[in-house]
């Protein structure tokens, strides 16, 4: 595990232009999945502070659209962090699907500025930065104060203070906390009014590309020192007893788990979850192998109170503590173990989602707790349902195990290649078993309802 790594973007960006010889250094602090805390605490990063002079400054969206899941522009200076490492509300950042946008910030009179730094968290490739740094006194005759992204504000009155980008080479490697610090080897960076944040997205794969901004410090060179948040006094202690990270049996992979919002659960989230998660997830990983993938190195588990049982978003996993309280002698583990089929899959393109979720339940009924005959024909026979192979979940569990005994046993294998790489087509069951998925379905349902009336006659002969 590392704690608190830092990097100086390597060279500096020189401000001929400003008409000295002062040289800005962009220095990055990077908190990895599993090592964050509660105060944003880097090494070589100050935290964030409340009394900047970007407590009481103006923020102002100039090109580009929030992204209405996330908090409005005042997250930035409202003086308050996310104490989650995925908690929308309380992270400024640009819609889904678009490439980023520009914000201005007004200071409300011109000065003096030591310091520019910035802070995000995400758990995944939503958690580094990617911006440009324009600065303005507001003085110039041609200056614009809101360029749109097609201007070039160097053209309307704005210097470029500095080119930020905290992006790992790996793209596994860019969740986390980042704190980036611009300032000045020698002095102040200027004597400036505004700000523009040119903010790009980090990634175009998805529409999920965009930072989660979480606060935004200037600090002000003729002031006193900056004042942590409240809270960090402590932050340089260790991580969070909420959370803790584990290795996979096979210390290939590792998982970082977050109780703080469900306290109750963090005993038996280190002794009974963690132990079948870090022994599961190489499991699952062999399972469902395909050309050229790797599975991802490290997930995320987050335990809180929220509406219904659990979801997946990439390597994040979230669970409903409320209901794992309720079922921690029953689906609870399980559940999750499902989750993490999930976070193998890791899918492309429109794939049917009755096959989606009955793989992840195939796995977790007939692989990880057959014993339980959560979806076997036991189950079958106590719920007594109007069964069809697209049931999805237990239902569509159930087929692919009849699939996989009477025809071919890699059958979710190929299948989950087959919706990895996008290229999932319902020709391909009759590739590999000879028979169309509506045959297969029809032939499943007679040996289903076959085995529930021997069941039924067997317990009346009793």
């Amino acid at each position: 595990m590392k704690n608190h790594i830092s990097i100086i973007i390597a060279g500096f960006f020189l401000l001929a232009r400003l008409g000295t010889h002062a040289e800005v250094t962009v220095t990055v602090g990077h908190n990895e999945n599993g090592d964050t805390n509660p105060g944003f605490k880097f090494s070589n990063v100050p935290s964030p502070s409340t009394n900047d002079v970007a407590t009481g400054a103006k923020f102002v969206v100039v090109d580009g659209e929030r992204d209405p899941n996330g908090g409005d522009v005042d997250k930035l200076n409202d003086g308050k962090l996310p104490t989650e490492e995925d908690q929308p509300e309380e992270n400024f950042f640009f819609n889904a699907g678009t490439s980023g946008g520009r914000l201005q910030v007004d200071l409300g009179s011109v000065i003096s500025l030591k310091q520019v730094n910035t802070y995000s968290w995400h758990p995944n490739t939503r958690g580094p930065q990617v911006y440009k740094l324009y600065a303005s006194d507001g003085t110039a005759q041609d200056f614009e104060a809101a360029p749109k992204n097609e201007t070039n504000p160097e053209t309307c009155g704005w210097k470029l203070i500095a080119k930020v980008n905290t992006k790992a080479k790996n793209a596994d490697d860019d969740g986390g906390q980042y704190g980036v610090s611009i300032s000045d080897t020698d002095s102040a960076l200027g004597k400036y009014r505004y700000l523009l944040f040119d903010m790009a997205r980090t990634e175009g794969n998805d529409d999920f590309g965009n930072t989660f901004y979480s606060e935004i410090d200037v600090v002000d060179a003729n002031a006193a020192t900056a004042q942590v948040l409240e809270g960090q006094k402590s932050a340089d202690q260790a991580p969070s007893p909420g959370r803790f990270s584990i290795k996979t049996e096979d210390g290939k992979n590792e998982i970082a788990i977050n109780t703080v919002a469900a306290p109750e659960l963090k005993d038996w989230a280190e002794q009974k979850l963690a132990p079948v998660l870090a022994e599961w997830y190489p499991k699952i990983v062999a399972l469902l192998p395909s050309e050229g993938y790797a599975a991802p190195a490290h997930f995320s588990l987050t335990l809180k109170p929220m509406d219904g049982v659990a979801y997946t978003a990439g390597t994040k996993v979230v669970a409903n503590s409320t209901w794992l309280g309720n079922e921690l002698h029953g689906e609870a583990i399980g559940s999750l173990v499902h989750e993490m089929v999930h976070v193998v899959q890791q899918f492309n393109g429109n794939n049917p989602g009755w096959l989606v979720e009955g793989s992840a339940d195939y796995i977790r009924w007939f692989k990880y707790e057959p014993q339980s005959h959560g979806a076997d024909i036991v189950w079958m026979q106590r719920v007594k349902r109007n069964f069809n192979y697209d049931g999805s979940y237990r239902i569509t569990a159930n087929f692919l195990n009849y699939v996989t005994e009477k025809y071919d046993k890699n059958i979710v294998t190929e299948m989950n290649a087959a919706m990895r790489q996008g290229q999932y087509d319902s020709k391909l069951w009759e590739k590999y078993t000879g028979k169309s998925v509506q045959q297969l379905g029809a032939e499943w349902k007679d040996d289903v309802k076959k085995q529930i009336a021997a069941g039924d006659a067997s317990s009346g002969a009793r």
